[in-house]
Parts: C-alpha cells; sequence; structure tokens
C-alpha cells in the first residue's frame, strides 16, 4: 500500500442536527470501526454546533481538524425550522394574471375543519404577488405571449420593496414552459443574486396550488439554506476538509451541496428521513421485512412504516397548515412528544403532554438550567427509568437532579390533578405513550396494515424507554432496538444512496400516449437525473432506474401510482401494470371506463457502497454480568431492576425484565413480563414474555 493510499482521508461522517442533540455517526473506512458522537445542538446557529460536532470527532479545532474526513452527510432541518418559524427570506412571485391569489385560495381548505373560525397568512404578501400578461392553455399551447417588458418591470418592483428571492409561476407551464422561461431569462438579467426559481424547473406538474406552493417555499428557502451550507462548507474547507458535503433529502436519498442550494425545498424533512434509511437497511440485514419506526428524540415522534423492505414514500407534505411541498419524500407522522416534551394540566382539568419542548436550553427541569415545568424525562428520571447520576447524552451532563423533577411534576401535575408525585410521573407516561400509540395506529391501521404483522423499531435518544410500552399500546409482538438507537438518523446519513427525482405531467387517455415521444421523455429525464448525481463527484457500485406513472380511470380525482420496468413502456405493458395495481389496491378492476396516464415520474437511483452492518456488532466475549441494581416505579410499585452495559453484552445474551440496559446515547426499559436478546448485529430483540 503506497503512502499516498495510507494517508488519504478515510473518515464518513454523519451528521443529524436535532433540535436537542447534534447527532454524528464515524465511520473509519480503514480500520471499519465506528464511533458515536453527540453535541448540544446550537438552534439559530446550527452551523456551530455541527462544528463543534466535528472538532469533537477530530479532537482538533483549527485548521488541520478535519483532514481525515473523506465525505460528510448531513440531514438537517434548517429548512423545515425556517418554515415553521416563518424565518424565511423576502420573496415575491411574478404570475400569470388572475392568478395572484392562487397561495391564498390554496383547496378551499380551513385550519380547523369543524371550526367556524380560522385564519391564514400566506408565506408572500399579496403586495408581492404581481401579475403580468401571458397564457398557456392547458393542452400546451400558446395563447398569449408573455409581456417581458412587464416581468423586467415587475421584477423591480419586488427589488424595491426588498426581496430578496422571486418564484415565477405560470399557469400550465408544465405543459408548456416557453412563457416561463423567458420570463426567468428577462429576471435574472436584474436580479442581484442567484435566488430566481422557476415552477416548472421546481415541479413540471400539473395543479395550480401544490405548484405554485413548492416552488415559492424553494424561492424563500433558498437564501436560508443557502446561506448555512455555504458558511457551513467554509467553516469545514478552513478546518482542512477536502472531501464531499453531502446533504440528505426528504426522499431518503442524498444530493450534493449545490443541488440542496437550488432546490433546498428537497430538504424539508431531511433528518427524519435518514433515520428511516437506516432502520429499513437494519431490518432487512436482522430478517424483518416489515418495521414500523418511531424516533422519540428531545423534541418530537416521528413514526414511518417499512413494508417489504422499502419505506413508503408520500407524494406531498404539508409542514404546516397551508405550506404545502409535493415532492417524494419518507411518509412520516410526527407528533410533539419527545423528551423534553412538557406536561400540564389545562383549564378543563386535563393533563397534556406536549406539543411545547423545553428542548436542550434550558432542557428539563432536572437539568437545573431554569426550567421548572416537568417534561416526559423529568417523569423518566423521578421513576427510575433514567439514573439521575448516569444521565444520557454521552457526557454532556455530569448528572441529573431527581429532587427538582419531582418538585416539577409536584407542583404543576400532582396537586392540580390531586395525586402523588409518583402516580402524577406515570399518568405522564400513560398520556405520552397513548399519544405516540395513536401516531403508530395513522401509519399502520389506517392505511390498510396490521401492526401485528410488524416489528417495532425505536430509535432516538428516547426510544428505548418506551419500546415495551410500545408494544403493549399497538399489539407489536417484536421490537428491535438498534445497536446505536440515539445516533440512527446521522447512521442513516452515512448509509444513504444518492437519488434524484423528476417528474412530468402527460394527462393524456392511455390509447394516445406517443410512444417514441414518451420514451425520448423517459431519457431526457434519466440524463437530467444523472448530471444531478454526476455533479456529487461520488464514486457508485451502480445505478439503478425506478419508473412509474400517476393513472386513474376516467372520472376519478385520485391517481394510483403504477410502477413500470421499461420493457414495459408500451400500451399492453402499462395496461397490465395498471389493472395489477388497481386490482392489488381495491380487489377488482373496472370494465369501461377510458384510462388516463397523469403523470410521468422518475427516479435514478446512485448505489453508494455499502459497509457491513456486522462492523457494528458486539466483538470480542464481552460480559453478560449485571453491573448493578436499579430501583423502577412501574404499575404503582417498585421493582429492582438489573442493570447492565448495553454495549458490552455479547451475541445471543438473553435479558429478562425487569431491567436497564445504559449505553452514552439511550437508556433501554425491560418491562416485566419482557426478555431482549442480542442478535448478530448487536441489535436488541425485545418480545413478551407473560
Amino acid at each position: 500500500m503506497s503512502e499516498q493510499s495510507v494517508n488519504q482521508p478515510h473518515w464518513v461522517v454523519g451528521v443529524d442536527v436535532g433540535g436537542t442533540f447534534t447527532d454524528l455517526f464515524v465511520l473509519d473506512e480503514k480500520t471499519g470501526q465506528a464511533r458515536i458522537v453527540k453535541v448540544p445542538s446550537t438552534r439559530g446557529e446550527e452551523a456551530r454546533g455541527f462544528m463543534n460536532g466535528i472538532a469533537k470527532v477530530t479532537g482538533v479545532t483549527g485548521a488541520e481538524g478535519a483532514k481525515d474526513i473523506a465525505t460528510i452527510v448531513h440531514g438537517t432541518t434548517v429548512g423545515t425550522n425556517a418554515l415553521l418559524e416563518r424565518k424565511i427570506a423576502r420573496t415575491g412571485i411574478i404570475t400569470t394574471r388572475g392568478f395572484r391569489d392562487v397561495l391564498e385560495m390554496r383547496r378551499r381548505d380551513r385550519p380547523q375543519t369543524w371550526g367556524l373560525r380560522g385564519s391564514y397568512t400566506p408565506v408572500v404578501p399579496r403586495a408581492w404577488r404581481l401579475e403580468v400578461d401571458e397564457r398557456v392553455l392547458a393542452d400546451g399551447q400558446l395563447h398569449t405571449p408573455v409581456n417581458l417588458d412587464q416581468v423586467r418591470e415587475q421584477a423591480r418592483a419586488l427589488l424595491a420593496e426588498g426581496c430578496e428571492a422571486v418564484c415565477v409561476f405560470f399557469v400550465h407551464a408544465y405543459a408548456n414552459p416557453g412563457n416561463e422561461q423567458a420570463a426567468v431569462a428577462a429576471v435574472r438579467e436584474i436580479w442581484p443574486n442567484s435566488y430566481v426559481t422557476a415552477a416548472s424547473e421546481v415541479l413540471p406538474e400539473i395543479r395550480e396550488f401544490e405548484r405554485c406552493s413548492t416552488a415559492t417555499l424553494n424561492a424563500a428557502l433558498q437564501p436560508v439554506v443557502g446561506s448555512y451550507l455555504q458558511r457551513l462548507d467554509g467553516d469545514l474547507r478552513a478546518q482542512g476538509f477536502g472531501g464531499e458535503l453531502l446533504i440528505v433529502q426528504s426522499n431518503g436519498g442524498v444530493m450534493s451541496r449545490q443541488t440542496a442550494c437550488d432546490v433546498p425545498v428537497r430538504t424539508a424533512l431531511s433528518g427524519p428521513a435518514a433515520g428511516v434509511m437506516a432502520c429499513a437497511e437494519i431490518a432487512r440485514a436482522s430478517g424483518f421485512d416489515n418495521v414500523i419506526t418511531g424516533d422519540i428524540g428531545g423534541t418530537s415522534f416521528d413514526v414511518s412504516l417499512v413494508a417489504g423492505g422499502e419505506a413508503a414514500l408520500a407524494a406531498q407534505t404539508s409542514i404546516e397548515f397551508g405550506l404545502v411541498v409535493r415532492s417524494p419524500m419518507i411518509q412520516i407522522e410526527t407528533i410533539g412528544a419527545g423528551g423534553g416534551s412538557i406536561a400540564s394540566v389545562d383549564a378543563g382539568g386535563m393533563l397534556q403532554v406536549g406539543p411545547e419542548s423545553a428542548g436542550s436550553i434550558p432542557g428539563p427541569a432536572c437539568y437545573g438550567r431554569g426550567n421548572t415545568r416537568p417534561t416526559l424525562t423529568d417523569a423518566n428520571v423521578l421513576l427510575g427509568r433514567i439514573a439521575a447520576d448516569r444521565p444520557l447524552g454521552g457526557g454532556l451532563l455530569q448528572a441529573l437532579n431527581a429532587g427538582l423533577s419531582e418538585q416539577a411534576i409536584t407542583q404543576h401535575v400532582a396537586e392540580p390533578l390531586g395525586l402523588t408525585a409518583l402516580a402524577a410521573a406515570e399518568a405522564i407516561l400513560t398520556v405520552a405513550n397513548a399519544r405516540m400509540a395513536g401516531a403508530i395506529r395513522v401509519v399502520s391501521i389506517e392505511r390498510g396494515h396490521d401492526p401485528r404483522q410488524f416489528a417495532y423499531m425505536p430509535f432516538g435518544g428516547g426510544g428505548g424507554l418506551h419500546v415495551c410500552a410500545m408494544m403493549r399500546e399497538v399489539g407489536v409482538t417484536t421490537g428491535i432496538v438498534p445497536r446505536y438507537p440515539g445516533v440512527t438518523s446521522a447512521l442513516g446519513c452515512v448509509m444513504a444512496d444518492m437519488r434524484h427525482d423528476a417528474v412530468q405531467t402527460l394527462n393524456v387517455t392511455l390509447a394516445d400516449v406517443a410512444w417514441p415521444e414518451l420514451l425520448q421523455r423517459v431519457d431526457t429525464l434519466a440524463e437530467a437525473c444523472q448530471v444531478r448525481l454526476d455533479s456529487a463527484g461520488v464514486n457508485f457500485v451502480r445505478v439503478d432506474e425506478v419508473i412509474s406513472f400517476d393513472m386513474l380511470y376516467m372520472g376519478q380525482t385520485h391517481t394510483l401510482q403504477v410502477p413500470v420496468k421499461r420493457e414495459q413502456l408500451n400500451a399492453a405493458g402499462l395496461l397490465a401494470a395498471f389493472e395489477a395495481a388497481y386490482q392489488h389496491a381495491f380487489g377488482r378492476v373496472l370494465q369501461g371506463p377510458v384510462i388516463r396516464v397523469m403523470n410521468l415520474r422518475y427516479a435514478r437511483i446512485g448505489r453508494r457502497p455499502k459497509f457491513d452492518l456486522a462492523v457494528l456488532a458486539p466483538q470480542g466475549e464481552g460480559s453478560t454480568t449485571p453491573v448493578g441494581e436499579q430501583q423502577v416505579y412501574h404499575q404503582g410499585q417498585w421493582w429492582t431492576a438489573q442493570r447492565y452495559e448495553r454495549l458490552s453484552l455479547p451475541v445471543g445474551t438473553v435479558v429478562q425484565g425487569p431491567a436497564i440496559l445504559e449505553q452514552p446515547d439511550t437508556t433501554v426499559w425491560l418491562e416485566p413480563g419482557f426478555e431482549g436478546r442480542v442478535d448478530k448485529l448487536g441489535n436488541l430483540l425485545v418480545e413478551r414474555t407473560a
């Protein structure tokens, strides 16, 4: 081996910036060793928390701190938080005359379905939504050429209002983008920066509201996400980093930093998506193709479903009411129930947990940093499930103050409800568990899946504390606690493939499909996606493609996604694929109605080299001897739980509940009547024994 190859960067680092902690998973490709790092997140200054984590990984700050890192894959919530907090760039819209209110009209929905009142404030005020003369018909025919003088005039008007970004959105541009492309070119001539978004470039798909919303949010995020990633890249380069910075997308794939700057709207669910992809990979390697994932962090509980080894993808999501993003993304149900979720008694005397969170600063009451209201973590500390003298977070805190937890629970929950502090703490957990179980039922039962046929995989810092409760609540027979639950999202960053999705509206009957033209469109989308893959400078073991169509019977409203192979791209092949998909979804096919082909969808996936999950497995003989005992309050009584150092348990070890399994990034609570077995990859398989 040459000296040059020995000295080449050899670390791959996955970084997940959460609301409470920033987690890092480090894989040394030269030795095959892995390690984990946790540092507090710095809300509003995410780059600083990120760099603190890199410094802790390398043990070095300054110009040589990151020289051994070959690749950094980053899952970020910067875009999501910016949208939720409305901390986005001043953005204007230039649109077709008569369509300035598309964002406000939405789908004639309202914030509270059954309420008599409700309000909605668009991300772009009406004064910054300006119109110009142009019109393309639904079939792509040019009706009115765009008036470029008006476009330039409106762009100057938006600049005068202090707008930093602009979105050009023309009706039916998905069918013929000519007018929109000419307008964008005119705007870019006079716009002082690169933050100019063409709706037809972001989402060339039918449905004007969804296209306008997605493109506008993309424009509003470009300055925010772009500046963050540029600053982060600069800081890394200053520390000696010479590799590739990749960003996780909402679809579970990764993209280059430049692509993330161009289409930041694709990072809307970046962090949670990485965790789901890691869980899917770990579950497959452990022999489970069907798994429900539950990420319990400091702020939220994110739940998703993996069926047949594949994570479920949704066509769109709402970050908040009215903030619709139409882009393929992992189907994730999120509720405000995490370790920092605050418990309170409302005016009606009902116990509530979340959605407000104490986060990491000031954090739960037991942190002793000024918060006096009880959280889910405080309940777990008071009940003995988290040892106050051995807190989570990899040594971030020397100790927790159980007395402060008891004081907060007594004052805010126990006394108002007439309960003891211990009973109140159990009540907090009961409410939180019920809310989490409800989210699991949403992604399983409500979508036609029996949760009893799925394993449950908890991750995040709090996942292991609630695994048995979730199994009881939902009826799942097997729980899978991964080797490093607290950094699973960061692990998913390292494991994720590079993926780019594209869509093109066709809106024709199956009988009218022009197949030579369609094949050309597929090739065009494939080429565009390949350019994106190539821009990242990453080596792939292979490149796969996924082709599908949104189809329906004439007269129906909702489409059905129909996957096809290239060899099926003909009338007979597409008909057979549609009928098979319709039969599977609805149990029958219809005879007589005309079949319509609405959208062509294309994805190109660059498969990155996979590391062997066995590197996470326990090495050596280990130890099965308990390291002590711990008193845990459960179901109205105290139990003596054996305490184990989880990472020291060898493969095949069986632990009977009640037991506490501790590791730097999480604690696992095995209730009485449950047992855990360490499998070949170091996962803890939890099953009921009573």
